[in-house]
């Protein structure tokens, strides 16, 4: 039924706009927080709007894509999909409930500006380039998936 497909795309790419916009936010303020106190307050003062943007951009994509793929088999571009949601849920709960308390917590303790410690920098990085390869890699292949469609 066409009004489910468009309905079913509107929604994916909406989820992707919020949430790898929000992505992109945070992880330029995250990059720039790694030397600079300044930009460390501020990625602390600014995860509090991502971080929710990035799980509505999550659930808008799991959504849009359960009803764009809705007559599809698990298989190719419908899996990859799948796959990486769960890759970017795991993501997310690692930054929701190990960094996200830890900016917190400094920030209550009037430490936002301070550096954070180089080993959390380090899991950070890895969180936020494989965040970064799943949702362009995510948007690549919706994109590939409408393209094969024509």
């Amino acid at each position: 039924m066409p009004i489910l497909d468009f309905i079913g795309l509107f929604i994916f790419i909406a989820g992707f706009i919020i949430g790898l916009g929000s992505v992109t936010v945070i992880d330029i303020h995250g990059f720039l927080g790694r030397k600079s106190s300044y930009w460390a307050e501020a990625t602390t003062r600014t995860h509090k709007v991502t971080k929710p943007l990035i799980w509505v951009g999550i659930t808008l994509t799991i959504i849009g894509g359960v009803i764009l793929y809705r007559d599809l088999p698990l298989s190719g571009i419908p899996l990859y999909h799948v796959i990486i949601a769960t890759i970017l849920i795991l993501n997310g709960l690692f930054l929701s409930f190990h960094v996200s308390p830890f900016l917190i917590k400094q920030e209550l303790l009037g430490q936002q500006t301070k550096i954070l410690p180089n080993s959390l920098q380090r899991k950070i990085m890895v969180s936020l380039i494989l965040s970064d390869i799943s949702w362009w890699g995510g948007l690549a292949l919706l994109i590939w998936h409408v393209v094969q469609k024509f």
